[in-house]
């Protein structure tokens, strides 16, 4: 979204209109009625919003925005802060704030005004995980009457929110297989803190004299510690199935916007402990991103995986088998992200694993998006919702016979995934 310009031109607000057409009605009666009494009545009407125009305040500097977001789970709390450059424009500034999908308002907005600066929060709620960016708040000026109003250049950036469960940190622990090294790259012996330099990263309370970048602290300004490459764990593959189901358009994408959120979590996680990690999206064709690490793989990802999308045609299973290999080393770590709603989502398995990638499957269940309005209340509505559990149940059970399968029904807590990468093997859990 772009600023208005500087010079953004006043505009009469509907008040002001009414005023201007109730006073040319009764001027138009004095004229008809020959009588001077209603002029008397028109010109205020009139001449109102003309001097509420000549009056405003004008400001030719640009209004600077900071904000951010916080909370945990499904909410979601943004507090900002719009700097102005006239004192005298912050009693008439009126942010206009654009919510994103799929988030909810639990309150309204607080804004209050706090000397040459408009001070806002915003009380927000995630229904599931989800991957999304809040664009920036319009700004406009608006006159003690609500006669005339103007819109108001604002500096800023788009905020990203993103929501998924807390317990993905935990599966990061886990060892992964290192498939193929970079060009150049040597396992060393040893896990410690020498090896081939991998990055910079703040410095922590443990690091030794010698672990601090000398050079880069007096650059920047605060202190940073060296990272080895040595410390990374392994190679991890995140594949989302967007193949379009019988579900329906919009629970398909509330159910990606579920699996998005998920596999950036997961590859944040992984990215942390320094794991070279790739995403396939796999629609009617595979969208790829190759094993990567670092700041740029998770801006990477971030950005494909905000902007995925379900497909409008769904790819043949075998297609996705055949597309890995052209991208990614058989053998890696493979996590396939799939809702398994249709009897076909179970096919890739087999296909995955004969092309040489035994992956394990992260199910996001539709059924508690279909909870709320399907058991709210009736005998039937009950029975319609067992029904559903059971449809489930037997699906898991066959993608069980292919790979095994961790059911995420509930959408803020991955604590069976954690406990899955805690057992190498992927057995099932016993009860």
């Amino acid at each position: 979204m772009s600023s208005p310009s500087s010079k953004a031109p006043l505009r009469f607000r509907p008040r002001a209109l009414v005023l201007f057409a109730a006073g040319a009605a009764l001027a138009v009666a004095a004229v008809a009625a020959r009588t001077p009494v209603p002029l008397f009545l028109a010109l205020p009407l009139l001449l109102g919003p003309v001097a509420a125009a000549l009056g405003a305040q004008r400001s030719d500097g640009e209004s600077q925005l900071t904000w951010s977001a916080s909370g945990a789970r499904e909410s979601v709390e943004i507090e900002g802060r719009f700097e102005v450059p006239d004192a005298r424009l912050a009693s008439g500034l009126l942010p206009e704030f654009f919510r994103p999908e799929p988030l909810v308002e639990v309150s309204p907005a607080e804004v209050r005004t706090v000397g040459p600066a408009v001070e806002f929060r915003l009380h927000w709620a995630a229904p599931y995980p989800c991957l999304t960016t809040v664009p920036r708040p319009g700004l406009t000026w608006r006159d003690p009457l609500g006669l005339v109003e103007r819109m108001l250049p604002c500096g800023g950036e788009a905020i990203r929110v993103q929501r998924f469960p807390p317990e993905l940190a935990r599966a990061a622990r886990a060892p992964l297989r290192r498939t193929t090294p970079l060009p150049g790259e040597i396992r060393a012996r040893q896990l410690g803190s020498a090896g081939e330099f991998f990055g910079l990263r703040p410095h922590v309370p443990g690091d030794t004299v010698r672990q601090v970048n000398w050079r880069a602290t007096a650059r920047v300004g605060r202190m940073l510690a060296n990272d080895f490459r040595v410390e990374r764990t392994g190679d991890l593959l995140i594949v989302v199935d967007l193949r379009p189901t019988t579900l329906g358009a919009e629970l398909d994408a509330r159910l990606a916007s579920v699996a998005c959120a998920g596999a950036y979590g997961l590859a944040e996680s992984f990215l942390s402990q320094k794991a070279r990690v790739g995403l396939a999206l796999f629609t009617d064709f595979v969208a790829p991103i190759p094993l990567g690490s670092g700041r740029r793989q998770r801006f990477r990802l971030l950005r494909a995986l905000q902007s995925a999308t379900v497909g409008a045609e769904a790819g043949p299973p075998e297609r996705l088998g055949v597309s890995l290999r052209r991208y990614f080393p058989a053998g890696v770590t493979t996590v396939l992200i799939s809702a398994l709603a249709d009897d076909d989502a179970t096919v890739v398995l087999p296909h995955l694993r004969r092309r040489g990638f035994p992956a394990f499957v992260l199910s996001p269940s539709p059924v508690p998006l279909l909870g709320p309005t399907v058991g709210r209340a009736g005998e039937d509505d009950r029975r319609a919702l067992r029904l559903l559990n059971l449809v489930r149940r037997r699906r898991v059970a066959d993608a069980w016979s292919e790979a095994p399968v961790v059911e995420w029904d509930d959408y803020w807590s991955l604590a069976p995934l954690a406990s899955f990468f805690a057992r190498p093997s992927g057995r099932r859990p016993v009860g």
